[in-house]
């Protein structure tokens, strides 16, 4: 996904909930740091996402969810989680990034440091999560000896411990004996080329629809303002953040 289908995610979290700041946790959450990141790092379509003022909101955006008529329309989702869907560092909430401003209608998303957000990976362990550390580590996006110290402060069995240290030493193993073998430019060149290709693979089969403030409405008049209210939540209770 793009940074600015991450805005429109969060536009529309808005627009249905009324709040004005969510806490983005999984991978898309590497926008805030890096919003420009390349496309091949971040495959998944669906943007995990917590109400911060009132995490219990956080179930009306099953509205834009997976199968949802925005997720058909569009080819991305909303995934409304909790603060207990990711294993993560004591003391991540005073490390969230601001995601840079876009089209969100004045919503802000709040993002997992790069560091905290590779441990939560980690930590998970799925195949493809470590795809993901891989691709942080070769990157240089994320430094051994601070996931080290955050590891030391994330609440993980001892036996998960040893796996997370054993995973990331291989990762960054790779990445020292590729920083450290001599590549000739016309390997460089070939490797650019092989990028690109990949890239406008991928580019090929992402929707890059945008979305109007019309198509927003309707993908929200099923949790309106009359909704909420019946809910007995005002919508403005966000507008002090």
């Amino acid at each position: 996904m793009k940074k600015r289908q991450v805005d429109y995610v969060l536009r529309a979290a808005g627009r249905i909930t009324g709040g004005k700041q969510f806490i983005i946790i999984g991978s898309q959450s590497l926008h805030g740091k890096y919003p420009d990141v390349a496309d091949d790092i971040l495959r998944s379509f669906e943007v995990d996402i917590i109400a911060k003022r009132d995490p219990s909101r956080s179930e009306w955006l099953n509205v834009i969810g997976q199968d949802s008529n925005f997720h058909e329309q569009f080819g991305y989702y909303a995934d409304p989680v909790d603060e207990n869907t990711a294993v993560l560092p004591k003391g991540w909430k005073a490390r969230l990034v601001n995601l840079p401003e876009g089209e969100t209608d004045g919503v802000r998303g709040l993002c997992l440091d790069p560091h905290d957000l590779a441990l939560a990976k980690y930590a998970a362990g799925r195949e493809k999560d470590l795809v993901f550390t891989r691709e942080l580590v070769l990157r240089g996006l994320v430094a051994h000896d601070r996931l080290n110290a955050l590891l030391k402060e994330t609440a993980v069995s001892q036996q998960v411990r040893e796996r997370i240290q054993s995973q990331m030493c291989r990762h960054f193993g790779e990445k020292h004996a590729l920083d450290s073998t001599p590549r000739s430019p016309s390997e460089c060149l070939d490797d650019i080329r092989a990028q690109a290709r990949r890239d406008w693979s991928k580019l090929r089969r992402i929707p890059t629809k945008e979305i109007s403030d019309s198509e927003l409405d309707r993908s929200a008049n099923k949790v309106g303002k009359e909704d909420a209210r019946d809910h007995g939540l005002e919508l403005d209770d966000d507008s002090s953040e």
